[in-house]
């Protein structure tokens, strides 16, 4: 079974009490069981909860979200990357290179979920393929926030006109899902 660790909500929670309309995070919270909303609160960052957790506050904010604020869900798996991830792996993040990021032996992507792996499957200058496996439950919301994370973690490894690309998804048909990233390669100095 796949989790998530607390850092995951915690992000999540506080991107949400971060909109612009103030009663956002009040307005999702109250849709969730009131038990799965008090865990969702109580969770330490290093807490590992099963990622169908993760997945209930992704759809009830997806509900209350969707219509008005249709990128939300990328936007707030680029600001996990940079409040959590900054703070608690800012080490795993600033690398001299986006490729040194993702083909180090620590992986972020475990670090923040069990159940799966991101590899890298193809690599150039400026250019990777990352794979997801071993992750047994895809969901739309869930590749839409690896890409925004992606995007910001490429960028905090010094790659400049970051791009990332959802290319390949299991919930489509696909064997496995993809992405494609792609960056300007930083100046060395």
């Amino acid at each position: 079974m796949a989790k998530a660790k607390g850092s995951t909500l915690q992000a999540t929670l506080d991107f949400l009490g971060r909109h612009p309309r103030p009663a956002v995070r009040e307005d999702v919270l109250t849709r969730l069981d009131p038990a799965l909303r008090r865990a969702i609160e109580a969770a330490a960052p290093t807490a590992e909860l099963p990622f169908g957790v993760a997945l209930a506050l992704w759809r009830a904010a997806d509900t209350v979200l969707a219509g008005e604020d249709p990128g939300w869900v990328e936007r707030a798996g680029a600001e996990s990357i940079e409040s959590f991830g900054m703070r608690l792996y800012g080490g795993i993040l600033r690398k001299a290179s986006p490729i040194e990021f993702l083909t180090q032996p620590v992986k972020l992507f475990r670090l923040y979920y069990h159940g799966g792996d991101m590899v890298v499957v193809e690599q150039a200058p400026g250019r990777a393929v990352l794979r997801l496996v071993g992750f047994d439950e895809p969901d739309r919301l869930f590749c839409r926030r690896q890409t925004g994370g992606l995007r910001r973690a490429l960028e905090l490894a010094g790659g400049r006109g970051a791009n990332v690309r959802h290319v390949r998804c299991e919930i489509d048909g696909d064997a496995f899902c993809e992405w494609e990233l792609r960056w300007d390669e930083p100046e060395r100095t």
